[in-house]
């Protein structure tokens, strides 16, 4: 099991930043991958960024250029670093891990994070 705690949301305006913080209650390091999903209402969960245990990351095109996933191991938290915010980006952004395990997937959410962005 693995506890995933989100902070950093808020309200900012366009062309704002916000930084997302995603703690993690044991090592990262065993986890296969780590991710930011968002929810706008109304929409289905989009999956916004990803970083691997090697550190190759992915990003959705709509973010690409604005947004950064990195990690810090040592603190078990994976971070997000919005820029250049958008009202389009307004949503609820969820941290995400995988473990697998042998056969086995394991799949983790945390609560979730409120970002809104005022034009």
């Amino acid at each position: 099991q693995v506890q995933l705690v989100e902070s950093g949301g808020g309200l900012v305006q366009a062309g704002g930043s916000l930084r997302l913080s995603c703690a993690a209650s044991r090592n990262i390091n065993s986890l296969n991958a780590m991710d930011w999903y968002r929810q706008a209402p109304g929409k289905q969960r989009e999956l916004v960024a990803g970083i691997v245990r090697g550190g190759s990351t992915n990003y959705a095109d709509s973010v690409k250029g604005r947004f950064t996933i990195s990690r810090d191991n040592a603190q078990n938290t994976v971070y997000l670093q919005m820029n250049s915010l958008k009202p389009e980006d307004t949503a609820v952004y969820y941290c995400h891990a995988v473990e697998r395990v042998l056969v086995s997937r394991y799949d983790y959410w945390g609560q979730g994070t409120q970002v809104t962005v005022s034009s």
